[in-house]
């Protein structure tokens, strides 16, 4: 059975003003459902693990929503993090907390804010993952690119493995330039870098001692004390401390360059709804216009005229009406609107870190 491990961290700066630091974009319902993302992550995981084996690391200051939207989750499952130290840190320390409980388990690490349209085929994909763990592989879950994005690393694979569905890992690429992608795509040796990761957590935890020797003493450290009188005392001295880096820096790319990685291509339906033009293309329309609605049932809704294309985020419990635009995004917050081209969407991190160089954190 997998142990199940959901990095539930990050602000989703580029779906601002509907995700905020306090109230991050894992925690809405951003699936064309009631279900937020995060518990469209721990359902999608059901046919893999169970609760028991199921544990989320988040913030402090997202533990009580995370507990509210998780009920069957043991209270034990929910590790804190007391500040953001990235996604190595994160990950290390589940790992580490798995490993006394049960050191010769198989863990895999998926985002709480993906979206996955075909969850069947997805499962089969992490199973085969599973197998290649099993036999000693660090594995990741590689995504078949369906273009030449600019937005997403990707991996570089080798030739296919006699047998199996696996590919070894060459090389983690950084986000293309556009000529860079389209040379990735046509090369058919690059899959999308998902940040999935599957593999037994003693050969993890030794790749990083290998690695990162500092961190791995960290959080080694503090799974010791997890769930004794001095968990806390050992985890404020310590988590400060660790490095602050992601997986694939800190052990990844160095795995792979040592022959310890590989991957299972997979084509899913998989998007992170990085922005609200995405949003847009992955939520059901709401009419012929193509214009897509997010909260169709929030009253008094939306009121749309001679428009198509536009994505609505009505918030405030106000009327938003939309009259004569195109391929637009409307977000109506109680106390911020967003309103800018589709095409410009990416660029929506900018305002955010305006906002925060003016000071003004309230809206951040």
């Amino acid at each position: 059975m997998l142990y199940a491990v959901i990095p539930a961290g990050g602000s989703g700066t580029r779906l601002w003003p509907l995700s905020r630091a306090g109230h991050p974009k894992f925690l809405h319902p951003l699936t064309g459902t009631s279900a937020s993302l995060l518990q469209a992550t721990v359902a999608r995981l059901a046919p893999l693990t169970t609760p028991e084996r199921t544990l989320v690391v988040t913030g402090a200051a997202h533990v009580a929503a995370v507990a509210r939207q998780l009920t069957g989750l043991p209270e034990e499952n929910i590790l804190v993090e007391p500040s953001p130290r990235d996604s190595c840190a994160a990950i290390a320390l589940a790992a580490a907390v798995i490993a006394v409980r049960d050191p010769d388990a198989v863990m895999g690490s998926f985002a709480a804010d993906h979206l996955i349209r075909d969850p069947d085929s997805w499962v089969c994909t992490v199973q085969e993952a599973v197998r290649g763990a099993e036999q000693g592989l660090l594995m990741t879950v590689g995504i078949t690119p369906a273009w030449a994005e600019t937005g997403y690393g990707y991996l570089e694979t080798g030739d296919p493995i006699e047998g199996v569905p696996w590919r070894t890992v060459a090389e983690f690429k950084e986000k293309p330039a556009a000529e860079v992608a389209e040379a990735y795509v046509r090369s058919g040796r690059h899959l999308w870098n998902a940040s999935m990761f599957v593999w037994r957590v003693d050969v993890f935890l030794a790749e990083l001692a290998r690695q990162q020797p500092a961190l791995h003493a960290g959080v080694a450290a503090i799974a010791a004390a997890w769930g004794t009188p001095e968990q806390d005392e050992v985890l404020g001295a310590i988590w400060p401390t660790l490095p602050k880096i992601s997986v694939d820096y800190a052990v990844m790319e160095g795995a792979a360059t040592a022959g310890r990685v590989a991957t299972v291509p997979g084509d899913f339906g998989w998007n992170d709804v990085g922005d609200f033009h995405t949003l847009g293309d992955v939520l059901p329309a709401a009419d012929d216009a193509g214009n897509v609605v997010l909260g169709t049932d929030a009253k008094p809704g939306v009121l749309l005229r001679d428009s198509s294309g536009l994505v609505v985020v009505p918030q405030s419990g106000r009327l938003v009406a939309v009259l004569g635009l195109r391929d637009l995004i409307v977000v109506d917050t109680p106390d911020a609107v967003l309103v800018c081209p589709r095409d410009r969407a990416q660029d929506v991190k900018a305002l955010v870190d305006e906002l925060k160089e003016r000071g003004e954190e309230g809206y951040v």
